[in-house]
């Protein structure tokens, strides 16, 4: 079962529907015993890094998340402040985040250009990966971000993107993937992106 972790904080209607549109199903939970049947966990996320911590803290799910994601090696797709979770902090906020990459995040450093980062944006393929099977190099992906990831492990960036200067937009190691954008609002492209990333996980 696909499961989208629901910590309160995420558009997880929008997330169900656009996997139900590649024609599977999920589950929307916050139950432990929900997330620990999981074959699939999808990680969304809208808002501050801090306060995203706290509610998976008191929901009690980061134990199993971790368990889930660096034990049992689930497939696990982190969505927007969902792939800023994996990182090990954030300058949005004082807390650890689930540091499962060698990565920060920054807020955006720009002089020309608006944050938040919102509207439509390329990404730059930058390894080959199944998740971006039929998706053609450089399409659009809906942002609405003010933060960005910096990566430190350079074999785990799959995805950079153009905002006066390169951020890192997606991620990828073993099981785990992030991405900032978001795919549920990205249309035919963010469709394929998780129907491949289903795919990828069977």
């Amino acid at each position: 079962m696909i499961t989208i972790v629901d910590y309160k904080m995420g558009n997880v209607g929008s997330i169900a529907n656009m996997l139900k549109r590649t024609g599977h199903e999920s589950l929307i939970t916050s139950k432990v015993s929900d997330i620990e049947k999981a074959s699939m966990i999808v990680l969304p996320g809208v808002g501050s890094f801090d306060k995203a911590i706290e509610n998976l803290d008191t929901l009690k799910l980061i134990e199993i998340l971790n368990k889930k994601a660096l034990i049992e090696k689930t497939p696990v797709l982190g969505i927007c402040l969902g792939m800023q979770l994996m990182a090990k902090d954030s300058e949005e906020g004082k807390l650890q985040g689930l540091g499962w990459f060698d990565a920060y995040v920054v807020h955006f450093k720009v002089k020309n250009h608006k944050v938040p980062h919102m509207g439509w944006n390329t990404v730059k393929i930058a390894k080959p990966d199944k998740i971006f099977s039929d998706v053609k190099a450089e399409q659009r992906f809906y942002f609405v971000h003010s933060y960005h990831m910096q990566c430190l492990n350079k074999e785990a960036i799959l995805t950079t993107t153009e905002y006066e200067y390169e951020f890192t937009s997606a991620i990828t190691k073993d099981n785990i993937t992030g991405v900032q954008f978001h795919p549920e609002k990205s249309h035919k492209y963010g469709m394929q992106l998780l129907k491949n990333w289903v795919n990828k996980s069977i």
